[in-house]
């Protein structure tokens, strides 16, 4: 066994992973009605084997094979002579095999009118691909905002998954285009393990009342606790006010979103400066942009630690700018010069070309001082 685990670890054989509720035991109750006519099957062979070589001393495979084409009235005829008796015996496992076969049609009919198996296995198919995911984001309860939230996703190409208890979720996520989808109410334990929270990078809870998102927040925390998880989820929540928006921020949401102050900050910014509002819109919002704006966090063990912004020189090498610097302590410095100490833990907003930006990063990433960067 042992041996077989460095095997596969050596050809870099990777199991698929498994969703935490597989719905197998739902699965097979629809296919327990399948049991009895499987049942009368095997019973019918074995009693229709025995017979053909008691009466008419058939051999093993004869036998079999004469109770098969009988059984299943195909028409082959009679492989070697019978007797009286044999055609007998003949014509009731063709009377048995014929009831057996009403009986098996009756069952898969009323499976298919039920549907139930159906849409357990179309449950258990999302299962599996929702666990396949990493670095997912679990969106919570469909809305208007739930709705533009995900096209920017999509955009973005940041997988999600999105949470609703309503029964027509299927209906929803064909029209709205969601590529993976649960049915469950997003705080209870069925809806964190069916969206795999476990992988995920963080929850957005979009729900049109304060107590939903109060129990998604609580319920994330709660099992990011249970599971020792590392790093802590990225919550997002929106809120219609600013009571509402406080408590969220206490109870463990990283960022909250209210509607009306975020529309009066973008009038404000487009009433005062009309020209940097359209220049954000457009390297931002718009989709296939040149430009880019990303953070990039300077690890304890980066080269680029207790050094000058100067130093990494991402302008010559890379085309990037570094626009600002979040310390480890939250405070934020804007514009900072070429003497800026880089302290660790902290991150950096750069903003430049997709390429630029991911080259940057694998600077930042490095222990020692890039070779490139002795003869720029």
């Amino acid at each position: 066994m042992i041996f077989i685990k460095k095997f596969k670890k050596f050809l870099g054989w990777r199991t698929a992973p498994k969703p935490h509720i597989t719905l197998n035991d739902e699965y097979y109750t629809h296919l327990a009605p399948f049991r009895l006519p499987l049942i009368l099957t095997v019973l019918i062979m074995l009693i229709g084997t025995i017979g053909y070589m008691v009466i008419d001393n058939f051999t093993l495979m004869n036998a079999i094979y004469q109770t098969g084409i009988t059984f299943t009235t195909v028409g082959y005829g009679e492989i070697q002579p019978i007797s009286d008796m044999g055609r007998i015996f003949t014509i009731t496992l063709i009377i048995f095999g014929f009831v057996v076969f009403s009986i098996a049609v009756g069952i898969i009919a009323e499976v298919v009118k039920k549907g139930e198996f159906q849409r357990t296995a179309k449950e258990r198919k999302m299962l599996y691909e929702i666990a396949r995911l990493k670095h997912h984001f679990v969106v919570c309860y469909h809305n208007e905002f739930t709705i533009q939230v995900t096209k920017q996703l999509r955009a973005n190409h940041i997988p999600f998954v999105v949470v609703d208890p309503r029964e027509d979720m299927e209906e929803i996520a064909k029209k709205y285009h969601y590529p993976y989808y649960v049915t469950a109410e997003a705080h209870t334990e069925e809806g964190i393990l069916k969206s795999h929270l476990s992988s995920a990078k963080g929850v957005i809870s979009l729900a049109d009342n304060v107590a939903d998102n109060i129990a998604v927040i609580a319920s994330a925390r709660l099992y990011e606790t249970e599971i020792h998880r590392g790093r802590k989820y990225l919550i997002i929540a929106n809120a219609k006010g600013y009571e509402d928006e406080t408590k969220l921020l206490k109870l463990g949401a990283n960022k909250v979103v209210t509607a009306t102050k975020l529309m009066a900050q973008r009038i404000n910014a487009m009433a005062a400066r009309p020209d940097m509002e359209n220049l954000l819109q457009e390297f931002l919002y718009k989709k296939d942009t040149p430009l880019d704006m990303e953070e990039a966090k300077v690890s304890k063990t980066s080269w680029l630690a207790l050094k000058k912004i100067k130093t990494a020189r991402f302008r010559d090498v890379s085309n990037v700018t570094i626009i600002g610097i979040r310390q480890k302590d939250g405070k934020f410095i804007p514009m900072p010069k070429g003497d800026t100490i880089i302290m660790p833990e902290s991150k950096l907003l750069l903003i430049g070309t997709g390429d630029g930006i991911r080259h940057a990063k694998k600077i930042i990433r490095k222990k020692t001082k890039p070779e490139e960067l002795k003869f720029v």
